[in-house]
């Protein structure tokens, strides 16, 4: 029986403080992700923002998680590892998976970047994970499904011919980095818990090109494609409120897509 924990208007105010240098966070790694680099050098890159702003990147030591980030490049879906030996190439994409603890609360997000000129398929699967979240997210308010928000993410992939994990999916965020509910990006509509204002939700749809099966490599971390296909992620903490959502990951004219 999952056990989702309500915020106080205090820990969403907190929460918030994170959400800001998540959003200028995310604002620099764009700046700077430029092929000749490494997934190294942008990991410590991160780490350092982050402590600069008197925060902790709350990945670095999860579970063993070696990395201040996430960051995933084109056939990794989740969890990739910085290296020295993996260099961005022109028409690479890449994810940044991020979680940043400040005040003892939590923020996570992820934002996934083209790497200088990318193709037209690898800009549309990056543009179809956004909208994923965009149709999802105008759902949310208190008294709807959790099923609802999967269902619809679910509809908006497949119509465009794209898979979907079903191994992995969002949750809820707070003074742990992995609160209930799951939220998977699949679903029915009408099915799962109710949402009620101050829960903190991490909406985070997984866009694949291929098919959906994906394997987890030696290192105990990095998801990848079975089959090598791309994938996109896209992700935001939101809350609900008493006649909707705000979503404290972004910036504000930025709410709507």
């Amino acid at each position: 029986m999952s056990k989702i924990i309500i915020k106080s208007k205090r820990e969403i105010a907190l929460m918030k403080e994170a959400g800001i240098i998540m959003i200028e966070l995310f604002d620099y790694l764009e700046s700077i992700t430029k092929e000749g680099l490494t997934t190294q050098y942008l990991d410590k890159e991160a780490g350092n923002f982050i402590k600069s702003k008197g925060a902790r990147p709350a990945c670095l030591g999860y579970e063993g998680f070696p990395a201040n980030i996430c960051i995933s490049l084109n056939d990794t879906l989740l969890h990739g590892i910085g290296s020295k030996k993996t260099v961005l190439k022109n028409g690479d994409i890449i994810s940044y998976d991020v979680v940043i603890e400040k005040n003892g609360y939590m923020v996570d997000a992820c934002r996934t970047f083209g790497v200088g000129e990318i193709s037209k398929e690898n800009q549309r699967l990056i543009d179809v994970t956004k909208e994923c979240f965009f149709e999802a997210v105008k759902l949310v308010k208190p008294g709807i499904h959790l099923g609802d928000i999967s269902h619809k993410i679910e509809e908006i992939a497949h119509s465009y011919g794209y898979s979907l994990t079903e191994d992995f999916g969002g949750h809820g965020i707070g003074k742990d980095m992995h609160e209930d509910p799951m939220i998977m990006n699949v679903g029915r509509e009408g099915s799962g818990p109710i949402l009620k204002e101050g829960m903190c939700l991490c909406i985070e749809p997984m866009v694949i090109v291929g098919k959906k099966d994906t394997k987890i490599l030696g290192d105990g971390w990095t998801v990848k494609t079975v089959d090598h296909s791309m994938c996109a992620h896209y992700e935001n903490t939101v809350v609900v409120t008493s006649d909707g959502y705000e979503i404290i990951t972004l910036k504000r004219e930025d709410n709507n897509g």
